[in-house]
């Protein structure tokens, strides 16, 4: 295993599995594989203010700044949860803030039919979980113009 063998995939390759796997207990391995692929979340990340309301299981989102692009960390206590946050992760990744406030996350994973095959709260974590996203986006957009 080199060094590769962690990194996360691009969001067309995560599609293209999908599209592959037509299996759900298939998909559902790759996902919590993904989880398995996010980089370790630093401790102080874990914190209220990162937290995800309306999912049964624990979740941080962590977003930061680099540069032009958004930094974005996530972590759970359940493997799937975690893996769906790693799909927000690669989708976002390495995009300007701006445009992630923009994204048609939902319509992401409505095109890989994730809310047809996860329990109602899980559906609304991976629901708060976008919104938290791009709210976050959208105030570092807010906060970057009034530095201009």
């Amino acid at each position: 295993m080199g060094p590769m063998a962690d990194q996360l995939p691009e969001i067309s390759e995560v599609q293209e599995a999908f599209a592959f796997l037509e299996d759900w207990e298939d998909r559902y391995r790759y996902i919590m594989d993904l989880g398995e692929k996010l980089p370790p979340m630093p401790e102080r990340e874990r914190a209220d203010r990162n937290l995800i309301h309306g999912c049964q299981s624990t979740v941080w989102v962590c977003m930061s700044q680099c540069g032009e692009a958004v930094v974005l960390s996530a972590d759970s206590d359940s493997k799937l949860v975690k893996g769906l946050a790693a799909i927000v992760v690669i989708a976002v990744s390495g995009q300007g803030a701006a445009k992630i406030a923009r994204s048609d996350l939902e319509g992401l994973f409505d095109g890989l039919h994730l809310h047809e095959h996860l329990s109602p709260t899980r559906s609304n974590g991976l629901h708060g979980m976008i919104q938290q996203v791009r709210g976050r986006a959208a105030e570092l957009v807010a906060a970057g113009d009034t530095n201009s």
